[in-house]
Order: structure tokens, then C-alpha cells, then sequence
């Protein structure tokens, strides 16, 4: 079985983090990767990421400032299918190998630029650092959230419970106010789904125009994917059921240590699952679960951050009674969501991960047996493989050579047709008819990414689907698409679905498959209808044991070790703080589910077109969490190796990659080369340092960078950030100031408005409303968005009316709960629920006994 892009040749000419994982995804589903790096090798050649990133390509050195070398190098992109390139903006047309001059010579090359900040905007300019990144944009702040929530902060309203004081061990982050340096990528990684699925989609559109284009995405494309939850902005917040406590930095995130010492993670927490199976000496792990309208379970609105300090500690006594491996088998009996918050190194080591083939095992060359992430998506006709392990820097550049100088002694005449931007124009999914069945976020967010792309969503509701549609969460993953309301337990309900497959290119959801098979709306039963159907299932954790568990973006943040990672777990603070876990507002779990999801969607219709075989695809989110984690490998043992690793304080890595306060707001700064640590230390008045033998070598600083930490930290302590800045910025230090107003601007800024980066539309409910929009620039074929977020069944007439169904049977079916139509469907009555564990406390009293305080 060949992967979806064999024969495809792409050329790498990226570095970084975004731009070596985009081109490892293309190797591996298959194409013929070669990565070329400027004489010296690539600057960032020694982080241990490269150990995956690098797998399944040539390696070519070439001088592309030397006419000749550059001239075998166009000899190579005039028979390429992808380029993928890193440089900043205007570095390309200086060396003569920009977008415009290679189309010239080859009008299907699809070439990808993944850049800072983007072209032509105020930003630009600005060192594209990936934690630069996220302190310019103000991604720091939204690590741990405000106190006021997200949706108040974007509006500038105030903390709805300002007196309400939550004790340090019951909130995520690190014991200080501030921003947050986790170790997750955010950026880049969003970068990297963001130019993944651009990529696809060109290579796709090329299928129907026989024309490449120039794809463009950018660290702050990536973080405004990251955000895209919680950088939402609407007129009215406190619309009915709109607002949650979920993004609020005063509530608790579900996280636990048990009996051992270890932490363990239950979203959404469960107090009826938790006190009843700890109730005795051994734990029950089978409670009484069958309330339906649970008394005890956390509601979503503002107000439950009352009732869940009040439950925090009640909690932690009792999972502390019992270790976590005998929690998290309770949980998966009970069916729970609770997973333990393991390290990236234990995460590999995971026989379930490599059986999958989620995680893969390689002989390195260095380093011996590893293992790291495998495969991102399976896909049933075209199943990719990672590739072989990385090869040396120029382990192949001979090779490639000589077969550019045959390319260019063969003599073959350039393209004359040039790519002058201007393609079909359609989007390009046009055309194409997605249904969703998708809950929650992993699966309703990347079909919104293809109906970003141009292709019609139809998304079936169930009738209880209005009350999860009215909170904001809901509203960031379903824009763009059609609402129909269909009762699958109803006979007619079922006939309309499968009627809507007959005609579908696509079928995608995440519920657990086997209630697909229940509803025999799984792919054997639905390929008998539509044989190129293209189906794809989205799931929480790896094929196996687990798959049966209900999953989500935390579980899959603690079983990858993001978590651990994240929250400073592996290394203890100047200070000997010890980290604990942290789950990111701005992770790709969910997020980075659906962009796999949407990724390999797209590209199964790329093999559909070429054909005619439709396929099942799926994904997870333990694939994605699995990607984002990519940065480390470990033995199949477990055991690590050398990394930078942040610590429990959240302020960085070292000495020069990290936070450091001033008088008003944080700097954040990134001595990466001998020049930056010249113009550093000279800027501070410290330029005897240099001549310090315990800083001056990158050696003798990482022996001695407490001390100097702590020299630059009362050097920067002294002054305001906007004159730090000013004064290393001028020198060539790259910094930025941690700002934490970018969100609340976002919005209001033209630039990003004209690239469709920032969306606004009226919206019924919350009024007028502003989104994070278009992820990925396509040249020739750009994506549209399509509408405002949906309301549940305000389609459903329309569709049926359009499938020849009457006013009449429509109204018929809709008293008897078959379909629902807008508004607040009419739903039948839920049995009534015994009430039973431990009482809830009254909202009334609640409110009461915060006023006294």
C-alpha cells in the first residue's frame, strides 16, 4: 500500500519547528522529501525534535547565493510538486527563488511559506521566535486565562466575582501573577496544521485547475489558531447560556494528586463519580451513575465557579485516599473521563501507543533505538508510514547534484505559462458536500476548517444539541455550515440521514464507533450506499483497549505528557518550585484533532479525484497531543535524553530564553547566537561578562545559569519594559514585550480584517460577533467564509424542502420529535431523576457565604 502523495517531490527548504514537521508529513504518506541547508547546516540542527522531523528525506547542502548552485537548485523546483520554505518576508526574492520566479519555470509547483508574522503588516518585521511569538501576541496571559473569564476580558468587562478567593493549589500555573512560558510550541505547532492542510488543499485544487499556487501561513496564523477559543469577542457576553467558567483562571481544572504522589486528570470533574467510588476502603468502581439529570454535576455557567471551590478540596481529600492506577481503572469501568498526567519519555514507552502505530520505534544513528511519534492519520487505501531514520547533514548532497546538473544537461525548456495569482478563484473544496455528525469540538471544528475551504457542511443535531450550541465554545467550531435537527432513533429521522450520504462526498464525526455500528451508520454500512464515500472518525485515544473510553483534549494533553511538560514538571524552579500540571487554553487537542481530520479528508478527495476510490480515514486526539509532543524521543524503556525543559516558576528555559520582569509588564528574550548574548550583556553594562570564563562560552553559561539569570533579572528589574525593549531591540537582541492587550486589539486591527486573519458577522443571539478567520492564504484558490456560527435546525426545512419532503410531513414529523426545526426545538420530556450522593449546596447560600467573606 502506497501513501496518498507517492511520487510527489518536495522541497525543503525550511527550518525551525512548522516547517520540518510539514515536510515530514508529506514523506510520510509518501513523497520524495529533500531538504536543502546553507552551507554551515541548518541553525537549528542540534534540538532533539530534529531526531523526527528530519526522518524520511535527503539532505543537500547548496550555496544558493552561488549562481551555480542556485542554478541546480532551480533545475530541481522546475520538476517539483511542493516547496516549503521558512525564510522572512522579501528573503526568497533576494536569492531569486521567491513564489514568482519559480512559477515561471513551473506553473504546478504548490509553494508553502510559513513566515513570523506574515507579509505586509506592522508585525512583519519582528524575529519569528516562537516564544517571541507568543509573548507579542500575548499567548502567555491565555495559558492560565483571567479571572474574569474570556469572554469578559475581550470586552473589557469586569471579574463577575471579584471577592471570591481561590487557594493557590486548587488553580493551574505557577504561584505568581503573570504570564506563563509553557513548553508547547503553540506558534509553530498551529503553524504546522495550519500549512499541512493548505498544502493538501492546493495539491487537491491543482487536481481540478492543472495550476500550483502560493499557500502562506505564519507563527501568529498558529497562534490564532491556538486562540481561537478563547480570542472570541461578542456584543453580548452575557447572553443566555453563552458564557462558561471554563476559561476562567480561578477555576479548577480537574487536576488531582493521588495516594502515590502522582496526578491525575477527571474532565469535566465528576463529584458524584469521585465521592461515591472513594466512600469506602477499597474503591468502588462501579458507583451509581444512572442519574440522568445528575444533582451533583458541574453546570457550565459563571456562576459554577462558586460550587466548584467549594467541591475543590472535598475532592482532593478523597482521590488522595487511593493511587492513581487504581483511579484510572475505575474510571474506564465507570466509564469516566480521567486519565494520569504521565511525562512525554513514559508516553512513548506505552505498548497501546506503538501497537496503534501512533507511536513508532527507529534505529537512530546517535542515539540508538528510539521511539517516537508515528503515524498522524490512517487512511485505508493509502496508508503512509513514517519514514527512515534522519539522515547527516548532506548525507545526500552528491546525489542531488548530479541529478539536477542531468535535469539541467537534458536541456528541458522552462515553463513559459507563468502563475499570475489569478486561478479558478473558487475555493477549493467548492463543490464538495460534507456531512457532520460530529459532538463537541475535535469533531465539529475541522469541518469547519473544510467549510473555511469552500465545501457545503450540512450538521445533523440531535434535538438536545441546543443547549451545548448557545455556550461560546460550541459557536468557535461550527460557523459555515447548515443546521439540520434529526432524531436518529426515529425510522424517518434515519431514512432522511441516509438519503443525505447517497449524495454526500464526506461523512465525518467522532462518536464512539461502535454507536455508529449500533446505528449502522458506520463505513461498511454506508460505502454499500455511496462506494466513494469518503468517511472519516475522529477518536480520543489510539486503536485499542482505550478506544472504548470517552476521551478529550485534557486526557489526551495527560497521556502525551503536554501536561507534565507544560506545567514544569520535570525540573524544579530557581527556588526549587516543583511544577505541577497545566492544561493550555490554547492547545491542539481538539483543535489539532480536527485539523488532521480535515487534513486527511482532503487528501483522500485528492486520491478520490485521481481514481474514483473513496476510503475511511481517522484520526485522534492522542495523534495530535502525540505531534505536539514531537520535540522529545525516548528509549523504548523510557528513558529521555538532553533537553531543554522549562521548570515548575513557567519563566523558560535559561538564562536567555525567557521572562523577565520589569517595573510594569514582562520581557521575553531569546539569545540565540553568540551575537545576540554580545549585544545582550553590552546593552545591560555588563560587557565583562563576555570575558567571565563562567559565561563565555553556550557551554560555561548552561553550567552557571542561575547566576546569570539572576544578573539579568535585577538589570532588567530596574527599568520599564518599553525602554528594555527599546534598548535591546536597537542592539539586535530579540525580544518583545509580553503584551497583554493584543487580543483585546485583535479585532480592531484593518490589516488583519483585509486578510479575512479577523471575522465579524451579526449573530442573532450574542449579537454582533468576531472571530479568528481564515487560518491559511491560497493564492489561486482562497478560502471564504461562509456564514456566522449556526443555530441548531435553522436549516432543516430548507434541506428537506430541497429533498421534496412537504410542508406537511415536515410539520408531522417535527410534533412527533422526529426532526426539530430553529429555536428551542419542541424535545421530549427526560424522565424524572431520583436525587442522590451528596447534595449539591444551594446557589442561594453560596452567593450568601461568598458575600461574608
Amino acid at each position: 500500500m502506497a501513501g496518498v502523495y507517492e511520487k510527489l517531490k518536495v522541497l525543503d527548504l525550511s527550518w525551525g519547528i512548522a516547517g520540518p514537521m510539514t515536510a515530514m508529513l508529506l514523506a510520510d504518506n509518501g513523497a520524495e522529501v529533500t531538504k536543502i541547508e546553507p552551507p554551515g547546516g541548518d541553525p537549528f540542527g542540534n534540538q532533539l525534535g530534529y531526531k523526527v522531523w528530519q526522518r524520511g528525506k535527503k539532505r543537500a547542502i547548496f550555496d544558493l547565493k552561488n549562481t551555480q548552485e542556485r542554478a541546480l537548485f532551480l533545475a530541481l523546483a522546475a520538476q517539483a510538486d511542493v516547496l516549503v520554505e521558512s525564510f522572512s518576508p522579501g528573503t526568497t526574492a533576494k536569492l531569486g527563488i521567491d513564489y514568482a520566479t519559480l512559477a515561471k519555470r513551473n506553473p504546478r509547483l504548490v509553494y508553502c511559506s510559513i513566515t513570523g508574522y506574515g507579509r505586509d503588516n506592522a508585525h512583519s518585521d519582528r524575529p519569528a521566535y516562537d516564544a517571541l511569538v507568543q509573548a507579542r501576541t500575548g499567548l502567555m496571559f491565555e495559558q492560565r486565562g483571567w479571572p474574569e473569564g474570556a469572554l469578559n476580558h475581550m470586552s473589557g468587562l469586569p471579574d463577575p466575582f471579584p471577592d471570591l478567593e481561590i487557594p493557590q493549589d486548587a488553580v493551574q500555573g505557577a504561584p505568581r501573577e503573570g504570564p506563563l512560558f509553557v513548553a508547547s510550541h503553540w506558534p509553530s505547532l498551529g503553524a504546522f496544521f495550519n500549512a499541512s492542510m493548505g498544502i493538501a488543499a492546493a495539491l487537491r485544487a491543482r487536481e481540478q485547475t492543472g495550476r500550483g499556487q502560493w499557500v502562506e501561513t505564519s507563527l501568529l496564523q498558529g497562534a490564532l489558531a491556538g486562540a481561537a477559543g478563547v480570542w472570541q469577542r461578542a456584543e453580548k457576553p452575557d447572553a443566555p447560556g453563552f458564557d462558561t467558567w471554563i476559561l476562567n483562571s480561578k477555576s479548577s481544572k480537574g487536576h488531582f494528586q493521588a495516594k502515590d504522589g502522582h496526578w491525575l486528570h477527571n474532565w469535566v470533574p465528576n463529584p458524584r463519580f469521585i465521592l461515591q467510588a472513594a466512600q469506602g476502603d477499597t474503591l468502588n468502581a462501579t458507583p451509581d451513575l444512572t442519574v440522568q439529570n445528575d444533582p451533583d454535576r458541574f453546570g457550565t455557567g459563571p456562576e459554577e465557579i462558586l460550587v466548584m471551590s467549594h467541591y475543590q478540596p472535598i475532592l482532593a481529600e478523597a482521590v488522595a485516599k487511593f493511587p492513581v492506577k487504581d483511579w484510572v481503572e475505575a474510571a474506564a469501568t465507570a466509564e469516566m473521563t480521567m486519565q494520569p498526567v504521565r511525562s512525554i519519555e513514559e508516553s512513548l514507552a506505552d505498548p497501546a501507543f506503538l501497537a496503534d502505530g501512533c507511536v513508532t520505534e527507529m534505529q537512530d544513528a546517535e542515539l540508538g533505538r528510539i521511539r517516537a511519534v508515528g503515524n498522524a492519520f490512517n487512511m485505508s487505501v493509502t496508508q503512509g508510514k513514517p519514514g527512515a531514520p534522519a539522515r547527516a547533514a548532506g548525507a545526500d548532497t552528491e546525489e542531488i547534484k548530479a541529478l539536477a546538473a542531468k535535469i539541467l544537461a537534458e536541456a528541458r525548456p522552462a515553463a513559459t505559462a507563468a502563475s499570475n495569482g489569478q486561478g479558478s478563484g473558487k475555493p477549493p473544496l467548492a463543490g464538495i458536500t460534507v456531512l457532520d455528525l460530529g459532538l463537541a469540538i475535535a469533531g465539529p471544528f475541522g469541518t469547519q476548517l473544510l467549510s473555511d475551504l469552500g465545501a457545503t457542511v450540512i450538521k445533523v443535531n440531535g434535538l438536545f444539541d441546543l443547549f451545548w450550541h448557545r455556550v461560546h465554545i460550541a459557536y468557535m467550531a461550527n460557523r459555515g455550515k447548515k443546521s439540520i435537527t434529526l432524531n436518529l432513533k426515529d425510522p424517518r429521522a434515519m431514512k432522511i440521514l441516509l438519503e443525505l450520504v447517497k449524495q454526500a462526498d464526506v461523512v465525518q464525526h467522532n462518536m464512539r464507533y461502535d454507536a455508529a455500528e449500533r446505528l449502522k451508520i458506520d463505513y461498511e454500512s454506508l460505502k454499500q450506499l455511496n462506494p466513494k464515500l469518503i468517511y472519516c472518525h475522529t477518536r480520543g485515544f489510539e486503536r485499542g483497549a482505550r478506544a472504548a473510553l470517552p476521551g478529550n483534549d485534557q486526557t489526551g494533553a495527560c497521556l502525551s505528557g503536554i501536561q507534565f511538560e507544560d506545567g514544569g514538571m520535570g525540573r524544579a524552579g530557581e527556588n526549587g518550585e516543583v511544577g505541577r500540571p497545566l492544561w493550555s487554553f490554547t492547545s491542539f487537542g481538539d483543535t489539532g484533532n480536527g485539523f488532521l481530520s480535515a487534513t486527511a479528508i482532503i487528501s483522500a478527495l485528492y486520491h478520490r479525484d485521481r481514481t474514483g476510490e473513496g476510503q475511511f480515514v481517522d484520526t485522534s486526539i492522542i495523534n495530535a497531543a502525540l505531534l505536539n509532543t514531537s520535540y522529545a524521543v525516548a528509549t523504548p524503556e523510557g528513558k529521555g535524553f538532553a533537553r531543554p525543559r522549562i521548570a515548575g516558576d513557567q519563566i523558560g528555559y535559561s538564562a536567555g530564553h525567557r521572562l523577565y520582569k520589569t517595573q510594569d509588564l514582562w520581557l521575553c528574550l531569546l539569545a540565540h547566537s553568540a551575537a545576540h548574548w554580545d549585544a545582550l550583556l553590552s546593552v545591560l553594562g555588563m560587557p565583562e561578562l563576555l570575558r567571565d570564563a563562567r559565561f563565555a562560552s553556550f557551554e560555561a553559561r548552561a553550567q552557571n545559569d542561575a547566576a546569570l539569570a539572576k544578573l539579568i533579572a535585577e538589570k532588567l528589574a530596574g527599568d520599564t519594559a518599553a525602554n528594555g525593549f527599546a534598548r535591546l531591540d536597537a542592539a539586535g537582541v530579540p525580544v518583545e514585550i509580553v503584551d497583554p492587550e493584543f487580543s483585546r486589539k485583535l479585532h480592531d486591527n484593518p490589516q488583519f480584517a483585509a486578510r479575512r486573519w479577523t471575522v465579524s458577522y451579526p449573530h442573532p443571539v450574542v449579537g454582533k460577533l468576531d472571530q479568528i478567520g481564515l487560518l491559511v492564504d491560497l493564492s489561486d484558490t482562497p478560502g471564504v467564509i461562509q456564514s456566522r456560527p449556526l443555530l441548531v435546525g435553522e436549516h432543516t426545512q430548507e434541506i428537506l424542502a430541497g429533498m421534496g419532503y412537504s410542508e406537511d410531513e415536515m410539520k408531522t414529523m417535527e410534533e412527533q420529535f422526529a426532526i426539530g426545526f430553529v429555536g428551542m426545538p419542541r424535545m421530549p420530556p427526560r424522565p424524572a431523576s431520583p436525587q442522590a450522593g451528596a447534595p449539591k449546596p444551594g446557589m442561594a447560600s453560596m452567593l450568601e457565604s461568598q458575600a461574608k467573606k
